[in-house]
């Protein structure tokens, strides 16, 4: 019921603890000057997607960079706002819950009450169904009190993450008029972002008024690129499952006697899985990246499985923890392949009794193979965003079924002399996606909701707030805003017919980098995780002394802060300008062609191969 958002909470002791708490804000955000400077304009990730894109954003591409100021910068060309007329702002919860979105509304409504106490903030009432209905609750201290630095999303609610059709964006843009909007915020992951982007532009080209922002807060940790460094939501749910699988690990080791198959929440990609393995240290982890690049069946990765069984049953451990994404089943060919077909079934209409009958020869047969359990989670109708409804899919229970089947089958044939194999299996992802946020997320979530603020005071529209050197301290942190337009790519497929199919511009949700720092750590201590049971456990959630300050290890590991580094481009290219100007002698003149002659033909050989690596899907 609407009735019941935003009523205040009763909250345990811990709970009121945390809500006392007050993140802390970076320099370049405290007091009440806005201090913007912009960079140059931005261009698109893949330059085969520009002329695509440009399409699509004639409004909103190529809008430069923003970096956000503390007082005492010395910028001579920084925009300074300092007259703050009230302003409306309307924020919805479009994505997923997620720990920490609550403090995105709290961080934005001090913002706003900061600069002018006429500012009006209003939340809509179950997610992109109540904008499109312009069921509102104005956001007060009142509202906020038992909300601060916790969980969920109830506040607001949510309800299907989609701002696409032409009906739903012509109900936004109605309810964004009619209640005089100056500001639209939106909460989401790459799927919310990406209709944020859309819904930006055509905000441009209706004429309205209302900025659009995007927010990068989702539990998968998969809207990453150049400009955003992390998600909230991730620290915190990948700190929880790592608890949650560490005590499982110590379960298996005292036992001595089952395996667990723990399947973790975190849609397609594996960022969550390879996370809680760098935290907790389980014997084995299954990214489905590995899967894609090797292009491992299903039996490849049961027989992967059982050797290690094996392996380890030979030094007398019959015991061991393995982790499974959720999104395995997509990274698995037959299975995606299988997946997609039913899809496409159930889009003409075929019911879910009649598919076994219409599929292909090939795609039959491992239908059939399937256990009946899993014939019926297949059978589930897919996503707003096509996907399958990964969470209902229990791969961890059909490894499970298969690498018991081939252990008895190898002890039958004497091959292993282990005890009996017993899995047990779990799912993760419900339990710790409305968990208090940690310290990490409470603070990273209360800058964005400043820096929203600051985006729309500069009259910027199609940004996603940013924060980059996330695993310094607070006071270091770097705030900005990007064009969700430079965050886009434009996937294509090929046909059968041998034609090619061309997407819709979206930001895609990015995979794990198996050239990345984080997963090179993963492979230097596999084997060690897989025999030596190195089991650790970093316990719950801290939030004062010890632990309280740990951050993500991919996080800390990676040497990220694109945004930086392009803002320290713009100062040695203003050098650049400020010596070779005309007047200078010809010795400057000639080194200056000379280096960047050089600089150029090494940018557009990189830029030229990243192109022409662009692949159909």
């Amino acid at each position: 019921m609407d009735s019941d958002f935003g009523i205040p909470r009763e909250l345990s002791p811990l709970q009121q603890l945390r809500s006392q708490y007050q993140p802390q804000l970076p320099p370049c955000l405290q007091g009440t000057t806005v201090r913007v400077e912009f960079g140059d304009g931005t261009t698109v990730a893949k330059a085969g997607d520009a002329h695509i894109i440009a399409r699509a954003f004639p409004h909103t591409l190529g809008q430069p960079l923003a970096h956000f100021l503390r007082a005492t910068a010395k910028v001579p060309d920084a925009q300074i706002i300092t007259e703050h007329p009230p302003i409306r702002v309307g924020i919805v919860f479009s994505g997923r819950q997620a720990p920490g979105g609550h403090n995105v509304i709290w961080g934005l409504y001090e913002a706003l009450k900061v600069h002018n106490t006429d500012n009006t903030l209003l939340g809509f009432l179950g997610g992109s169904e109540g904008l499109f209905a312009q069921k509102t609750l104005e956001i007060t201290d009142d509202v906020l009190q038992t909300y601060k630095n916790q969980g969920g999303f109830d506040l607001l609610g949510r309800t299907k993450d989609q701002i696409r059709s032409t009906e739903q964006v012509n109900a936004a843009l109605k309810a964004c008029t009619d209640l005089k909007l100056d500001g639209l915020v939106i909460i989401g992951g790459v799927t919310s972002n990406t209709d944020a982007a859309h819904l930006a532009e055509f905000f441009a080209e209706a004429k309205c008024s209302t900025k659009v922002v995007g927010v990068p807060v989702t539990i998968n940790g998969d809207l990453k690129n150049q400009f955003v460094e992390a998600n909230v939501g991730f620290d915190t749910i990948c700190k929880v499952n790592s608890q949650l699988i560490s005590n499982v690990c110590t379960d298996a080791l005292s036992a001595e006697k089952y395996y667990y198959f723990v399947r973790l929440m975190g849609r397609k990609h594996s960022h969550v899985a390879l996370e809680c393995t760098l935290q907790s240290h389980p014997n084995m982890v299954i990214l489905g990246e590995e899967v894609t690049a090797s292009k491992l069946t299903i039996f490849d990765i049961t027989k992967q499985i059982c050797d290690a069984v094996q392996a380890r049953a030979e030094q007398d451990k019959n015991h061991g923890v393995i982790l499974i994404p959720e999104g395995i089943v997509e990274s698995i060919p037959e299975l995606y392949a299988l997946l997609k077909e039913i899809h496409g079934l159930l889009k003409e209409g075929v019911h879910a009794v009649n598919i076994s009958t219409q599929l292909s020869p090939w795609s039959s047969a491992l239908f059939e193979f399937l256990p009946p359990f899993m014939k019926k989670q297949l059978l589930l109708h897919p996503e707003s965003d096509d996907s399958a409804q990964l969470s209902q899919i229990e791969t961890e229970k059909l490894l499970a079924y298969l690498v018991e089947t081939e252990m008895n089958k190898r002890t039958k044939e004497g091959t292993y002399k282990g005890k009996k194999f017993n899995a047990i299996c779990h799912f993760f992802g419900y339990q710790a996606r409305g968990s208090l946020p940690s310290k990490f997320d409470c603070d990273y979530a209360y800058v964005l909701g400043h820096i929203c603020y600051h985006i729309l005071a500069a009259g910027l529209n199609g940004y996603m707030a940013t924060v980059t050197n996330l695993k310094s301290p607070v006071n270091k942190w770097k705030c900005g805003a990007a064009p969700m337009t430079a965050m886009m790519t434009v996937k294509r497929w090929s046909q059968n017919s041998g034609s090619n199919s061309i997407g819709r511009p979206a930001i895609h949700p990015a995979t794990v980098d198996l050239k990345g720092k984080a997963y090179e750590l993963l492979r230097q201590n596999a084997q060690k995780f897989l025999m030596e049971d190195m089991y650790r456990n970093p316990g719950p959630v801290q939030y004062d002394g010890p632990g309280a300050d740990t951050k993500a290890v991919s996080l800390c590991v990676e040497d990220q802060d694109y945004m930086g580094r392009i803002k320290k481009l713009q100062e040695y290219l203003d050098q650049v300008r400020t010596i070779v100007k005309p007047g200078c002698s010809q010795d400057v003149l000639k080194a200056a062609l000379s280096v960047m002659a050089s600089v150029t033909d090494v940018l557009s050989t990189i830029s030229s191969s990243s192109t022409s690596g662009q692949q159909f899907a």
